[in-house]
């Protein structure tokens, strides 16, 4: 399982409707996430900044990102939301939103963790 953490900005303006669109996401959308073994999402919102947090639990995350960006009802759902997010001027060559890099994680008592 791979964790994944990632930030936009929240264009101001449009607040409300990507707040809206998030309080029903289109079944489409969320079944296309889970075929591409994404699991345990969440988007958090604090200001104008958008934290997304989700677990990888593919084997090929390329080609899984690549099916879930094929998906038609998946391209029309980011006609909606992408004008509503700024991306971060350092996003580098990710696609819309900034990858963050994990520097700590806690497990669950009594696992070894290998080093």
């Amino acid at each position: 399982m791979k964790r994944i953490a990632q930030t936009i900005r929240l264009r101001p303006e449009h607040r409300e409707e990507y707040l809206e669109l998030h309080s029903a996401v289109w079944p489409g959308v969320e079944a296309a996430l889970h075929r591409a073994q994404i699991r345990n999402h969440s988007i958090f919102l604090h200001g104008d900044a958008l934290f997304a947090y989700f677990e990888y639990h593919g084997d090929d995350f390329e080609a899984d990102m690549a099916v879930l960006e094929a998906d038609p009802e998946t391209q029309e759902w980011w006609k909606l939301t992408d004008p509503c997010q700024e991306p971060w001027p350092d996003r580098g060559d990710s696609r819309q939103w900034t990858e963050l890099t994990e520097i700590w994680h806690l497990d669950p008592p009594g696992e070894d963790v290998a080093v």
